[in-house]
């Protein structure tokens, strides 16, 4: 597996998340899409936020990067955010439980 920290900050970035938690089921239907996605999670700090994306290959991690850089272009470009410090690798250890279904 393979996987892309991008963490955002500076100017822009807290209005980022802002449309991104008011379009999180859009995100999430966006980044399904992704080929071989195994997980992908946000999370908001105090300077903005940052995305772990988790993908069975380097492939699927590269796609994720770009198809999330075309959905702030195309959703979040009028808050200016600065592009992320993005960080990938090969996964060393990943669990998850098992997502209960209601």
């Amino acid at each position: 597996m393979h996987a892309v920290i991008r963490t955002y900050s500076g100017a822009g970035a807290p209005q980022l998340f802002d449309i991104l938690e008011s379009r999180k089921s859009d995100v999430q239907s966006t980044l399904q899409k992704v080929s071989g996605i195994v997980s992908y999670t946000l999370i908001r700090t105090g300077e903005g936020g940052v995305s772990i994306t988790v993908c069975n290959d380097k492939a699927g991690a590269d796609e994720s990067l770009r198809v999330a850089r075309d959905w702030i272009k195309n959703n979040a470009s009028s808050v200016n955010a600065s592009a992320p410090d993005v960080a990938e690798g090969s996964v060393v250890v990943h669990f998850a439980e098992q997502a209960l279904v209601h």
